[in-house]
């Protein structure tokens, strides 16, 4: 009988087979042995074919593809879970892509402490596009400020998220309701639990998201709509409120722009990040507005 894998790498995605394809490409030249580890590609009800971005790695990694209809990538991820065969869950995203020594930094990482929720870090694939930049500034500064390992409410993104397989179902996995800040919501849940977290800077993502301004704006419009549903979420799991951060956290943020580049450039990221708090505001009212709405239409 064949050993079980390690890790099983489980992939969420919806319409975007040639960014797939880049990432698949990636995980095929980790410098991990690959037999010990299982690729699991849940298609999100995309319309787009997958046969031909999947065809190539058949013969070089043991490759699943699921599919369902369009309910998410938390929900995708779920059912790639249910599918997984190796001890540990790999979480990543189609439009990034890992550094060879990514699943070893993990596996490291893991043989100190199985228990643990581990990050890696994220870094821009795209540095000329100044949506995508500023979009990982934000992440930065949040994983710098409000870190899981440190504050309760800190959250690891799902680009580039590892954990026992065991442990994520036993936590409940991902809440399938959840479009946007499903991320969030499942650290908050582990932490509640009392299980512990570890950031790993040497597992490292590339994340080449193309943003242009409309798509930016909407990105962190939907953010914004998903903390409200991740803050309604835990009043009705029955767990700790969230903390507000206080006004200071969101004015070091925004002037991190101008303290990382003294420039023109670095006044215009200032303006972005300004931009994606009030994007994120804005959708965070339409949230509660639209929660209110359709409490009275049901009561």
């Amino acid at each position: 009988m064949p050993s079980l894998p390690d890790f099983s790498i489980v992939i969420p995605t919806y319409n975007r087979p040639q960014r797939l394809r880049r990432l698949l490409s990636a995980i095929a030249r980790l410098d991990y042995l690959p037999h010990l580890f299982e690729v699991i590609v849940v298609d999100d009800g995309g319309t787009k074919p997958l046969d031909r971005a999947l065809k190539e790695f058949q013969d070089t990694l043991e490759l699943f593809l699921l599919k369902q209809e369009n309910r998410g990538p938390g929900a995708a991820r779920n059912k790639g879970a249910m599918k997984a065969k190796g001890k540990y869950l790999a979480f990543t995203d189609d439009d990034c892509y890992p550094h060879p020594g990514w699943l070893n930094a993990l596996a490291n990482t893991f043989e100190k402490e199985e228990s643990l929720l581990c990050g890696g870090i994220t870094m821009n694939a795209l540095p000329t596009n100044l949506y995508s930049a500023t979009t990982q500034m934000l992440l930065d500064y949040l994983y710098k400020h409000y870190s899981p390992v440190e504050h309760m409410g800190g959250f690891f993104a799902t680009n580039n998220l590892a954990l026992s397989r065991e442990m994520f179902l036993e936590t409940g996995g991902f809440d399938p309701e959840l479009r946007f800040g499903e991320d969030r919501d499942f650290c908050y849940r582990w932490a509640s639990h009392g299980h512990p977290f570890a950031f790993v800077p040497d597992a490292v993502m590339y994340h080449a998201h193309q943003l242009t301004l409309g798509a930016f704006l909407k990105l962190h419009f939907c953010y914004g709509g998903g903390s409200y549903e991740f803050r309604r979420g835990v009043k009705k799991k029955g767990l700790q409120s969230v903390r507000l951060s206080p006004f200071s956290w969101y004015v070091n943020l925004a002037f991190s722009g101008i303290r990382k580049k003294k420039s023109g450039s670095g006044f215009l990221l200032t303006l972005l990040l300004i931009a994606t708090q009030v994007a994120s505001s804005i959708g965070f009212m339409s949230g509660f507005i639209r929660n209110q709405m359709n409490q009275k239409t049901f009561s």
